[in-house]
């Protein structure tokens, strides 16, 4: 697991070779996990807990469920809304369709009693009439339009809400995002978990990292995607590691292992990646590495 204090407790132990440039240096360090607090994206009460400490999990395996009865009504809510507004929406195509209609009426209604008044044959009072019955017809048929388009924006607001609601469902089932092992469990089943508290801690123990400090002499000699041999105290053969981040900062021997001789030396950060596919190496193990 990271934490401050692996980082400064890395200690440093440099062994020189005879005098010569290409001398082996030793270095220690503590070997780290990946740490990963995985949330309850649903908050509410925990029906189930899956996982229990020190057991290894993969990804995908489900590690918690929160209950979802609220989650289930308010999609049925939503669902008799969206089925409401379908009902609005005929009712208002249906008074498109009389709209129309009358418009169409009115126009021609009106072309013919203009073709009786320019033969003077009815009173020009008629002629205005029906001007205003067909801008009625015509008012009618605009509102109608806008009555569907703001139906049609309601739906996809309430289809919208729906889908929100059926993440929330989706996610309610806490899934494990990588392999790893369970190393704390913050809530058990019948508590309740506010949105995005951690639920459990997982450990990734198959990539293994440690940090390390190399003098400023040393630093040509280190370059990214370096193999290194990495010991372990009670194992007959040396694992290999690599050089996967070289600080481009230098910075002083960290506090916690001053010495006399290495207090004013400037060093600089390496970090080292290990690979554990069998699980030797463990979380806060010391091991040595050779450059």
């Amino acid at each position: 697991m990271r934490s401050l204090l692996g980082v400064v407790s890395a200690a440093l132990l440099t062994v020189w070779g005879c005098g010569e440039e290409s001398a082996t240096a030793q270095y220690t360090g503590v070997l780290e996990g990946v740490s990963v607090h995985v949330p309850a994206l649903t908050g509410g009460l925990i029906v189930q807990m899956r996982a229990d400490t020190g057991q290894q999990v993969a990804a995908g395996d489900t590690l918690a469920l929160v209950d979802t009865a609220e989650l289930l009504l308010q999609e049925a809510q939503l669902q008799a809304s969206l089925e409401e507004v379908d009902v609005l929406e005929d009712v208002a195509r249906t008074r498109l369709r009389q709209a129309t209609a009358d418009v169409d009426y009115a126009r021609v209604k009106r072309a013919r009693v203009e073709t009786l008044y320019t033969r003077q044959s009815v009173p020009l009072q008629n002629l205005d009439d029906l001007g205003h019955q067909l801008e009625g017809a015509q008012m009618a048929q605009t509102v109608t339009r806008q009555q569907i388009r703001s139906l049609d924006a309601r739906r996809r607001q309430l289809a919208a809400q729906r889908q929100l609601v059926r993440k929330k469902m989706a996610d309610a089932t806490v899934i494990a995002p990588t392999d790893g092992l369970v190393v704390t469990r913050y809530f058990e089943a019948g508590e309740a978990v506010p949105p995005l508290q951690p639920v459990v801690e997982l450990l990734h123990v198959r990539t293994l990292e440690l940090r390390i400090y190399i003098p400023e002499e040393r630093l040509p000699e280190v370059r990214h995607g370096q193999e290194l041999l990495v010991r372990v105290d009670g194992l007959d053969r040396t694992l290999k590691g690599r050089i996967s981040w070289v600080s481009p900062r230098a910075e002083f021997t960290p506090k916690a292992i001053l010495t006399p001789e290495t207090r004013a030396a400037l060093v600089y950060a390496v970090k080292v990646t290990v690979p554990n596919p069998e699980g030797i190496l463990k979380d806060g193990m010391p091991v040595t590495v050779e450059l």
